[in-house]
């Protein structure tokens, strides 16, 4: 409670020493949570002495420690709350006290006025509006700081106190102090402190706010002042500075007033009569600039030539911080005059291209704002469809001109261009028409452009037009193809035009960028088409020969490139064609001959050698990548002598004389041509591995690799200005060169793990803001950019459906080469033996230290990166996939020694990048050397530090000592331990930056690795990091000029805080025990959660995670969540990860708390940051499981959100038109969807929904349906049901139809075909979940049925002219489902519904491609695929029928269509499944010839998916005597009539031409779906003959059976019993090779022999034996597998005679007595199977064996009697359970006797006596014995045995009466003990019926005689009458249940027998007499009271 709360006084004690820093902190952190809590009136109490002690810490004391950032920041807070909860008149002698500190310069310690600063500029930005008049004395400090102080420090938050005193109290300031400010501030900018920059930016942002006072002289000048600051920028400077230029020119876009032109001259009457009345007229609003001239503000500066690089990415800073800050909607309205902007002021200009570095440079800048920001983040869908349309009509429809004078765009601007239309493609999903109207002849005409890199540019945005809109796809390759086709063709024409060589290549590039997405979308195109692609290759190859080489180039460009497209459709069409393959290489790549070395080759020639031996190699890689099975030990190694005679040319070529001579294709050097080969065969020596390879071509390799990225002469274009840059001194960097070639230094990715991360302090993606700053700040140190151009595969080997495009930023040839070396060389030298490696390691090194670099700086430094990184990658490929041998090699001495010196001299080189690489590397190599190695490093790295105080030594040895412990691992390297941990905590004291962030990020990556051994380090590491969080050096702006300037881009607070974070993961659960670290690690994470910086949020929000896991109480959960929820909303897209990541584990946890927390309106905030962002992944795993969690609670709610979400239009569904897909049945859905105009004007006012967010909205509802259907509530799916239960009817599932329809109905009119399948996905559910849902209103009918019209007309939709395969076939799964749910059983009434799935069958039943609906021109693909469709849901419809009888009248006029169609369709699925060689002989089948390639693999997942659904289909209508179905099979047609079954006669002697195809398929599939319905109609010797009899295939199939039996549960081995037991049926008499064995024999190769084996392997297993389980599955699976196995042991014992029947008989009945006896399962299994057991015992015997049968009764009767008496004594379940079946048993085989079978009489009596000793024992043994006794008893008419048995058992019978006659007084009577009464009663009734038929046959027998009634009858009830009279209780009111149960029976009695009833009760005692006198009296006139009737009783009591 609050009151309770005490401010504790601090204990200035404590202060003092070491720890006082920490104290401090943390009474200054408990201080702040008490003043939160505290009551108002005590704290205002307290209020006095803790501002006294506030002022200590801030304004300095002797006792207390000097106020670091966090004493600081704690102070400032606690002052707030104070003056913000308590009294605030104090504030300001406050301010008062705390600005004569700030303003004493006398005070010599900073830290004390930074505190002062802070403090004031805090309560300035809260209270500032309150106490203006401090403004004034503020800002003079301020300016006087900033001017006069050296402490870089304390100029910036003297700047940062002043920019917050702006922000609320800027209207207190002069002009004259406001002009002041304003121009030291603009001084500020230029400043040498890049922290006091930043922070006069901030003022000045504050200075020109509101944006109405800005005028064009302060843009100018600013802007100005900003451009000459970037130069010396870095990346938080460039930020704020285009934060500020944002500010700044946005300003011009504000309305403001605006004068007039002066208007006449008036008199002065006539000025008085308007004034007031012409204001309005004189003043305008308009913007101070227009959007045009606010751009070239930027582009002016952008343009001049002195600019240098980083000015200019600079420049390109502003751009985006202007965009951004105008917001989406500026942008959007403006897209056409920003792009015309920057491609005519800022591409268009000569000086942007006058090398091709500056032109890849200006489009990298260009295409991030355009691409990245704009595009991506700024435009709706409907900006985005317009931005294509003015993309495409102001510049990509502009070439070719067409009018004279027309201009045409230059190349440069058509590039970005293209590639801005590619990404707003992407972004669509699918391509609305008026897209496609705009962009599909222009891409076209755009492949023939005369220009290389917009051809393939425009290559790559037509293959991503037809990825996204497939449907156009065909006829795109069509047109292509047929215009190649032409222009080959005009090659040899002497008429051709002079650019058809470019023609050809441009339409290549764009048929081979088409080819390579079949694989990707195979259902769109006939592969026809690869068939023709390859014929027109291999005919291009042979005929090049024949003509020039200029045309020759041509030719086999295009060959090859098309060859390498075909390479991608995979093995499937590979394989065939490989032999002509190999040849077409092979004659590409010949051996070079001595001619080869002959001088006088031209230059061309030499070119065209070149160019065809790369363009082979390119389809040689791509068949390499995509072919893997196909690359057999033989393949690789002749692949690989043609790499190897490649390589040689290359040598052969080096060896010529240079001869730069220009290329007349692609303008590239001969050297260039030489490299692209020499890369290309790197990269296939790569991709083919090194398994057959041969140890001299992996030594030429090596060479050869080392050779390429550390010659020390390079080949590059920049050689000689690189030595003339270093002989004058001008070399800086090699990541500064600007010339595309950097010294030949790598490009590739270096680091690939966490270490990269690390330093680069981000572990998440980042917002597109982000991306581009990084790509700006990248740019700048990027020697060599990339592009898709420089190698035109990458345009297939692009995966189209993978976001990452960096295939597509290819670099140049010289650059490629390199980077091919580096990956071979790491593949290669981890697998050489000792020698090779020490031979390669040596000259490796010998060439960076060659004194031949000594002359060229550049090349020296690229030669040293270049090695280190492929040592690097060699070792983590060593580590991967060679660690035992790498042992043995890598890590002797002989190769570790000049490694570890070549890293060392790496490691303390001052690049970055060499830092990280090389300390990754000695972190492997000591993995693989071992110890020796780990020590003697670490006594090299310490021995560097000690000795040198270089910090980029100092921090490269910090780095390395972590990546030793990281890789060695905790458990090796713990001897260091104690050691890296003291020196990198020494080193992260160091004050220099580098130093001590890269010592921290290595400090972090130990702790990481040395998890629990860390901890006794952990209270020391604390205190350290508390000690950097207040020191002032590690501050971003603190320390000496050069160390602030250096710290923007080392920042040491968010490793500190990961370092916490990795201490709090070290602790775990623990973290609770010491109060002390844990109130210390939450007041850190706390003060880290409260920051500004991004960065460190991110940290503190992963701290927060794991203390949330391991300490959840200590943390805040409200607070946090609120917290995260801010987070959501930031500009960082790296924070709002963190926070989407956080609430995941918050979600995951508990939902319902982050519902009551957070409410609806965090959904709404999720899933409005999925639309702004939809590559959020972490946004949809929060919402769904959320939504898994809470859905059942409230789906309705959940409901409400996904449709406010749905009914947003999105820009497709805008721009179709869906009013032609209804129809008189889809315009009702205007009866059950509303939508008046006022609707359509409401919608179309809100924001839009992107299509990703309505696509995971609609998956929401399938997932809200699919839970609420599984959880089983009724009230969700029953409306009268929830009315009777209370429900409120509007929160339930089912009151939502209407809305869940109106959403389908949506998607379903959509444009992008993801929302289009996902929305007949939620009516599919719609159905299935709602189809037995009742009306309320008319309780017979289904709620359904009213919704018909409206699902209807969701459904048309999809059967459009714009619909896909995919779409038709869930459209036709969706209406295939409603026919089958039964809401419509008239089929009249079923509509188009089933109109869709009818129309189909008549295309299906003709051969040709199907057309469904208005779709035409569907390929074979997809006619394949929706013929099986329909099948399997017509196939849904005939299973279904069993349950459905309505469905029999749907399918009944189309079964003789479907029948023919299913067993086609198994028999295509059983082709598609064979072999190659059977696929190929196409006389065994009729199948399309497709399938026999590349058909194969893409029809098989549907066939897959189908095939057992058909099967079942047809099992089902084989099961029900279908004709038709047998008809197809026997392969007659379906009118004639079928053969019936010859039974167990002779089966027909061939089998049914289609039987083999069906059995192969259920036999493979046996294990897997249990088809054996089918297999079970399938046996009919009908269908079979004698092919089951053929020995290798009975063999096999009773193989397979066995395997059955002992594997599978019981629900399978059901099926396998009643197929086995059919087998039996019908051929029984029949062994293998159709021997007919007779019935009086069991031969071991009969049918018979195997049934009954398998039977009674089942029945054997059926309990547990020993060494095995029992066979598993529920109690009703388990008994009817033993019913079938006991039924086929029946039919075999009826199928056979003599010895042989009772030899069955025989043993089914022993292994039935061993379940009988079993005591190891708690289940019954004998009670359901009696009746199959008396089944079986009732097989009549024959009466030679007679016998026999009787000897096999009384063995199992004696059985079941000793089983019996073995339970004597002992209880429990087992017990009863044994006693009750085996009693049941021999009471069932006893009264299912025939009358002539024998039985020992001594068996019968003690079965009898057993009955009568049980109905003494407990209550559930009695009621079993009870039955047994009626049983008997009932059952003894006719039978002397059982009549015996009946005398026997009577008085037993009566003793349990007199036994219960008790039990009635005392009332523990149960419902057990009265049913056993009503047994006992019906037992009496049957004796006397059994007496009376005695009698009428012994009357019978003596004709003459008068009957005696007297005689046995009244004998009988004589006994009955006293028994039954014991439970009469006629005084007892109510009467018990017993009493009046005797009283009927006693009526029951009088009614049946009078005279025997009369005399029987003439003789009763008179007690008796008179009980049973007055309970039949009082039942007979309570019966006729009852009645209302005066008769008297039929029987008078007088009569007694």
């Amino acid at each position: 409670m609050a009151s309770e709360v005490v401010v504790e006084p601090i204990d200035e004690a404590q202060l003092a020493g070491d720890s006082g820093q920490i104290n401090l902190f943390q009474w200054l952190a408990a201080l702040e949570k008490s003043l939160r809590e505290i009551a108002v009136d005590q704290l205002k109490s307290t209020q006095p002495s803790v501002e006294e002690t506030l002022f200590k810490v801030v304004c300095g004391n002797d006792n207390y420690p000097l106020p670091g950032r966090g004493l600081r920041n704690l102070a400032a807070r606690c002052f707030i709350i104070q003056y913000t909860r308590g009294d605030s008149r104090t504030l300001f002698d406050t301010l008062r006290t705390l600005l004569k500190t700030a303003g004493d310069v006398k005070i010599d310690k900073n830290s004390l006025r930074i505190a002062a600063f802070w403090t004031i500029g805090e309560l300035m930005a809260t209270f500032g509006s309150q106490f203006m008049s401090f403004l004034a004395e503020i800002a003079t400090i301020s300016v006087k700081t900033f001017r006069s102080s050296s402490s870089p420090q304390m100029r910036c938050h003297a700047l940062i106190m002043l920019r917050k005193a702006l922000s609320s109290a800027k209207k207190a300031l002069s002009d004259s102090l406001a002009k002041d400010i304003l121009k030291n501030m603009k001084n500020g900018l230029t400043d040498k402190v890049l922290a006091v920059q930043r922070a006069s930016a901030g003022v000045l942002i504050a200075m020109f706010t509101p944006e109405e006072s800005v005028t064009l002289a302060d843009i100018e000048s600013v802007l100005g002042i900003c451009i000459k600051s970037l130069d010396g920028s870095d990346r938080l400077t460039r930020r704020s500075l285009a934060q500020l230029v944002g500010h700044m020119l946005s300003a011009t876009q504000v309305l403001r007033v605006a004068s007039a032109p002066d208007p006449p001259q008036k008199g002065k009457k006539e000025q008085e009569d308007d004034d007031g009345t012409n204001l309005g007229v004189s003043e305008t609003m308009k913007p101070l600039l227009s959007p045009g001239e606010m751009l070239s503000q930027l582009s002016a500066h952008f343009n001049k030539p002195q600019l240098s690089r980083k000015a200019r990415v600079g420049v390109f800073d502003f751009y985006v911080a202007l965009l951004t800050k105008l917001d989406a909607s500026f942008t959007e309205s403006n897209y056409g005059l920003i792009v015309n902007h920057l491609m005519t002021e800022v591409v268009s200009n000569p000086k942007n291209g006058s090398t091709r570095y500056d032109r890849l440079f200006i489009q990298k800048l260009v295409g991030a704002i355009l691409r990245d920001l704009i595009a991506t983040r700024m435009l709706s869908e409907q900006g985005q469809i317009s931005a294509i349309q003015e993309l495409s009509s102001s510049y990509a429809k502009r070439w070719p001109a067409l009018m004279p004078g027309q201009t045409t765009p230059n190349s440069i601007v058509l590039k970005i261009v293209l590639k801005e239309i590619a990404e707003l493609l992407r972004q669509l999903g699918n391509a609305p028409p008026p897209v496609q109207d705009a962009i599909s002849d222009p891409l076209l005409n755009l492949l023939t452009h005369p220009s290389h890199g917009v051809r393939v540019n425009a290559s790559w945005t037509l293959r991503c037009f037809c990825f996204s809109t497939p449907l156009r796809l065909p006829s795109a390759i069509l047109s292509i193809s047929e215009a190649l086709h032409r222009d080959v063709e005009s090659l040899q024409s002497p008429a051709a035009p002079s650019d058809i060589d470019r023609r050809a290549l441009g339409r290549a590039y764009g048929l081979a960028a088409l080819v390579s997405i079949i694989p990707h979308r195979p259902l769109y195109v006939s592969f026809d088409i690869a068939s023709n692609v390859l014929d027109t290759a291999t005919n291009l190859l042979r005929r090049a020969s024949e003509h020039d080489v200029q045309m020759a180039g041509v030719e086999v460009e295009v060959a090859w490139i098309l060859i390498a497209s075909l390479m991608f459709l995979g093995p499937n069409f590979v394989r065939s064609h490989l032999p002509q393959l190999l040849v077409l290489w092979r004659n590409a790549l010949p051996k070079p001959t001595t001619k080869d070395s002959v001088p006088g080759r031209s230059a061309i020639e030499w070119e065209f050698l070149l160019h065809v031996r790369e363009s082979a190699l390119g389809a040689i890689l791509c068949f390499l990548l995509h072919n893997t099975p196909l690359v057999t030990l033989d393949v690789s190694r002749r692949i690989s002598s043609l790499l190897s005679n490649a390589l040689a040319f290359t040598a052969v070529f080096a060896s010529q004389p240079s001869e730069e001579a220009s290329s007349g294709l692609q303008g590239s050097s001969l050297r260039m041509r030489e490299s692209l080969l020499r890369r290309r065969v790197f990269q296939c020596f790569t991709a083919l591995g090194s398994s057959t390879l041969t140890d001299s071509i992996q030594s030429s390799l090596l060479q050869s690799t080392i050779s390429s990225f550390a010659a020390p002469e390079s080949d590059g274009v920049s050689a000689m200005q690189a030595s003339i840059a270093s002989s004058s001194g001008t070399f800086t960097t090699v990541w500064q060169s600007a010339d595309g070639y950097g010294y030949g230094v790598a490009t590739m990715d270096i680091v690939n793990d966490e270490a990269e991360a690390l330093s680069k302090g981000l572990e998440s993606g980042k917002s597109m803001q982000e991306q581009i700053e990084d790509l700006t700040d990248l740019l700048l140190r990027m020697p060599v950019l990339g592009s898709c151009e420089h190698d035109t595969l990458s345009l297939c080997l692009t995966n189209p459906t993978s976001d990452d495009r960096t295939i597509l930023d290819c670099p140049p040839a010289s650059s490629a080469v390199v980077d091919a070396s580096i990956e071979l060389f790491a593949r290669l030298l981890p697998i050489q033996d000792l020698s090779t490696m020490t031979r390669t390691v040596a000259q490796l090194v010998e060439s960076v230290k060659s004194p031949k670099l000594e002359r060229n700086s550049g090349r020296k430094v690229a030669v040293l990166v270049n090695s280190v990184v492929a040592i690097a990658r060699a070792l983590r490929c060593a580590m991967e996939s060679h660690s035992r041998q790498a042992k043995e090699t890598l890590g002797h001495t002989q190769v570790t020694t000049p490694l570890a010196s070549l890293l060392k001299d790496a490691l303390v080189d001052g690049d970055p990048l060499l830092r990280r690489t090389s300390s990754d590397a000695i972190g492997r190599l000591a993995n693989i050397s071992g110890t020796a190695f780990l020590s003697s490093q670490a006594k090299v790295l310490v021995d560097h530090i000690v000795n040198n105080r270089d910090p980029q030594g100092r921090a490269g040895c910090a780095l390395a000592f972590a990546a030793l412990y990281h890789h060695v691992g905790g458990l090796v390297a713990a001897p260091i331990l104690k050691t890296t941990v003291n020196i990198l905590i020494s080193l992260s004291n160091d004050p220099h930056p580098l130093v001590h962030v890269w010592s921290l990020m290595a400090l972090a990556r130990v702790i990481d690795a040395a998890s629990l051994t860390f901890a006794p380090f952990v209270q020391s590491t604390l205190g350290m990091l508390l000690k950097i969080y207040m020191s002032d050096t590690h501050e971003t702006e603190g320390g000496t000029l050069n160390n602030a300037n250096i710290s923007g881009d080392l920042q040491a607070f968010p490793v500190v805080c990961r370092i916490i974070d990795a201490i709090i993961t070290i602790l775990g659960p623990d973290v609770q025990e010491s109060t002390r670290t844990r109130t210390l690690v939450l007041d850190l994470v706390r003060e880290f959660s409260l920051e500004e910086d991004e960065i460190i949020l991110v940290e503190a929000i992963k701290c927060t995670q794991h203390l949330l896991m391991f300490a959840p109480e200590h943390v805040d959960v409200p607070e946090t969540v609120g917290r995260f929820r801010t987070y959501l909303g930031s500009s960082r897209r790296q924070l709002r990860l963190a926070a989407i990541d956080a609430l995941y584990q918050l979600v995951q946890k508990d939902a319902l708390v982050v519902s009551r927390i957070g409410g609806d309106r965090l959904v709404e905030d999720l899933f409005a940051m999925l639309d702004g962002d939809p590559s959020i992944e972490g946004v949809r795993n929060v919402i769904a499981s959320w939504l898994a969690q809470t859905a059942i609670h409230n789906p309705s709610a959940w409901i409400d959100l996904c449709q406010r979400i749905m009914l947003r239009t999105n820009a497709t569904q805008r721009v179709a038109d869906t009013s032609g897909n209804l129809d008189d049945e889809g315009q009702s859905l205007n009866a059950t969807i509303p939508a008046d105009k006022t609707d359509q004007d409401r919608s179309s006012s809100v924001a839009m929904s992107r299509w990703r967010t309505q696509l995971f909205a609609l998956h929401c509802l399938h997932e809200i349906c699919t839970i609420v259907n599984q959880s089983g509530r009724q009230e969700h799916f029953d409306i009268p049901y929830a009315r009777s239960r209370g429900f409120p009817v509007q929160g339930l599932l089912v009151s939502r139809i209407p809305d869940l329809i109106k959403m389908a109905f949506t998607a379903s009119a959509a444009y992008v075909t993801e929302i289009r399948l996902e929305g007949l996905v939620v009516l599919r559910d719609i159905i299935q979940v709602f189809s037995k849902a009742p009306d309320p209103d008319y309780p017979e009918a289904l709620l359904l049925e009213q919704h018909q019209a409206p699902i209807t007309a969701a459904l048309t939709p999809a059967f459009s002219s714009d619909s896909t395969p995919e779409i038709l076939s869930s459209a036709i799964d969706a209406c295939a489902v409603f026919v089958g749910c039964g809401v419509v059983k008239d089929v009249s009434r079923m509509g188009r519904i089933l109109k869709q799935l009818t129309s189909p069958l008549k295309e299906v039943d003709d051969s040709g491609n199907l057309k469904i609906g208005t779709l035409g021109g569907l390929s074979p693909n997809a006619s394949a695929m929706l013929t099986v469709s329909i099948l399997t849901a017509w196939a849904r419809l005939e299973f279904a029928s069993a349950e459905q009888e309505y469905l029999h009248d749907v399918i009944k006029p189309y079964r003789g269509v479907l029948a023919s169609q299913w067993i086609a369709c198994l028999r295509d699925y059983a082709t598609i499944r064979a072999d190659s060689e059977f696929v190929h002989d196409l006389s065994i089948v009729s199948v399309d010839p497709s399938y026999a390639n590349l058909g194969k693999v893409v029809l098989l997942p549907y066939y897959s998916d189908s095939w057992a659904t058909i099967l079942q289909a047809v099992a089902n209508a084989m099961e029900h005597s279908g004709q038709h179905v047998s008809s197809s099979i026997l392969g007659q047609k379906s009118t004639g009539a079928v053969p019936s079954s010859n039974g167990v006669g002779l089966p027909r002697p061939e089998p049914a031409p289609l039987f083999f195809v069906l059995f192969g398929l259920i036999y493979e599939a046996l294990a897997i779906s249990s088809p054996q319905e089918a297999l079970k109609c399938l046996i009919d010797p009908r269908y079979s003959g004698k092919a089951l009899l053929e020995p290798t295939v009975f063999k096999e199939f009773i193989s397979l059976c066995y395997r059955m039996a002992m594997v599978e549960k019981a629900v399978t081995l059901v099926h396998l019993l009643e197929v086995i037991t059919e087998f039996a049926k019908h051929f029984g008499k029949l062994g293998i090779e159709s021997v007919v064995v007779p019935n009086e024999a069991l031969s071991p190769n009969s049918v018979r022999f195997h049934c009954l084996k398998i039977c009674a392997y089942v029945l054997r297993h059926a309990r547990h034996t020993q060494g095995a389980p029992a066979i598993s599955g529920t109690v009703q699976e388990l008994t009817k597998m033993v019913s079938c196995a006991v039924a086929a042991f029946q039919l075999v014992a009826a199928t056979t005679e003599g010895n042989v029947r009772e030899d069955v008989r025989g043993v089914g009945c022993m292994l039935y007595a061993e379940l009988l006896k079993d005591e190891t399962l708690d289940i019954d299994l004998i009670t359901p199977t009696l009746p199959a057991f008396k089944c079986l015992v009732s097989v009549e015997a024959h009466p030679r064996v007679r016998d026999r049968y009787d000897s096999l009764i009384h063995g199992i009767l004696s059985s079941c009697l000793l089983d019996v008496d073995e339970m004597r004594g002992r209880e429990g379940l087992i017990s009863s359970k044994k006693i009750k079946t085996n009693l049941l048993a021999a009471v069932l085989i006893l009264t299912s006797l025939p009358p002539k079978v024998k039985v020992a009489r001594g068996v019968v009596e003690h079965l009898c006596f057993m009955i009568s000793q049980k109905l003494e024992e407990n209550d559930d043994i009695a009621i079993l014995a009870v039955h047994c006794a009626k049983t008997i008893i009932v059952a003894a008419s006719g039978k002397d045995l059982l009549r015996a048995c009946a005398r026997l058992l009577l008085p037993g019978l009566i003793r349990f009466v007199a036994r219960t006659s008790p039990r009635l007084d005392d009332g523990s009577l149960t419902e057990q003990n009265n049913a056993s009464i009503e047994e006992v009663w019906k037992a009496f009734s049957a004796l006397i019926a059994l007496t009376k038929a005695e009698q009428r046959e012994s009357y019978t027998s003596r004709l003459y005689s008068q009957p005696d009634e007297a005689n046995t009858g009244t004998r009988v009830l004589s006994i009955i009458l006293p028994t039954v009279s014991l439970l009469l209780r006629p005084c007892q009111n109510p009467p018990p249940s017993a009493h009046s149960s005797a009283v009927a029976q006693l009526l029951t009695f009088a009614a049946s027998s009078p005279v025997n009833f009369k005399e029987a009760t003439a003789q009763l005692d008179g007690d008796i007499r008179e009980t049973l006198e007055l309970s039949i009296r009082k039942a007979v006139e309570g019966s006729s009271t009852a009645n209302q009737t005066t008769a008297r009783p039929q029987i008078s009591l007088r009569s007694f």
